[in-house]
């Protein structure tokens, strides 16, 4: 079971390592709250890391942003719920609309190896913390 826990672990880490390099090299995310910006934080991610749900902001405000600061490609990272899944095809079709590129690779990647525990981005840090400690148990 640790070799499984492992091997999820070290997935997640390189889909996050992925994420910051991209963000680094000048493409922004969106996600959907303040929480969410500070947990990619704490994953070292430091680029510029948009918010699509507070202030009022509707997916069309987002994207008139986006164009207005004629960016060609963004990463969405909205939460895995199903609400998150919805915006997430929403924003994806405004923002093709749009002729931005929508990368939702790694949602995806982290979707499809957390979704059944992780609710949201934020809930994130968390479930790293408690993979780490159940291999620390089992070593």
């Amino acid at each position: 079971m640790s070799t499984h826990l492992e091997e999820k672990k070290e997935r997640i880490e390189k889909i996050l390592e992925r994420l910051a390099e991209e963000s680094a090299n000048g493409i922004p995310i969106i996600v959907e709250g303040k929480k969410d910006r500070e947990t990619l934080a704490t994953f070292e991610i430091k680029g510029k890391i948009m918010t699509a749900k507070t202030g009022g902001q509707s997916f069309l405000d987002i994207v008139s942003e986006i164009e207005r600061n004629d960016i060609r490609e963004v990463i969405l990272l909205l939460d895995f719920d199903r609400r998150g899944r919805q915006g997430t095809a929403r924003l994806k079709g405004y923002l093709e609309k749009a002729r931005i590129k929508p990368n939702t690779r790694f949602w995806a990647d982290l979707y499809a190896l957390v979704g059944r525990y992780v609710k949201d981005v934020e809930g994130l840090a968390s479930y790293m913390e408690t993979l780490k400690s159940k291999l620390s148990c089992n070593s």
